[in-house]
């Protein structure tokens, strides 16, 4: 029962953040590509505000999958690269933090575009 009020609380954050990008879709004239960097941003903002963390305690793989973690985990690289570094360390903290997720997503859309047959319109 436990792991049903876990998957439960998982789609209901996941679920919110595509209902606001659903919500910016309709509602404003923004490109998908405006709109996450929006999403981008509000990770930032979060994270930076120290509002992320319960989110993702609560949400979990809801919160974190989306680009908002994404961007939690730039801001998170990037504080505590400041704190360690001082202003280089704002740079170079948040690629540190993003570079695991960013090489798995590249070296796996790398096979399976090895694996693939490409089709034409």
């Amino acid at each position: 029962m436990e792991m049903v009020l876990i998957y439960l609380r998982v789609f209901v954050i996941g679920g919110f953040i595509c209902l606001i990008g659903q919500i910016l879709i309709n509602v404003t004239k923004l490109t998908s590509a405006r709109i996450l960097v929006v999403f981008l941003l509000l990770g930032i903002v979060l994270e930076s505000f120290g509002l992320f963390e319960p989110i993702k305690q609560f949400g979990r793989a809801g919160a974190t999958i989306p680009i908002t973690g994404f961007g939690a985990t730039l801001a998170k690289g990037a504080i505590e690269g400041v704190k360690k570094q001082g202003l280089f360390g704002a740079i170079t903290g948040g690629i540190q933090a993003g570079a695991m997720g960013l090489s798995t997503a590249i070296f796996v859309g790398f096979i399976v575009a090895l694996v693939s047959k490409p089709r034409t319109k």
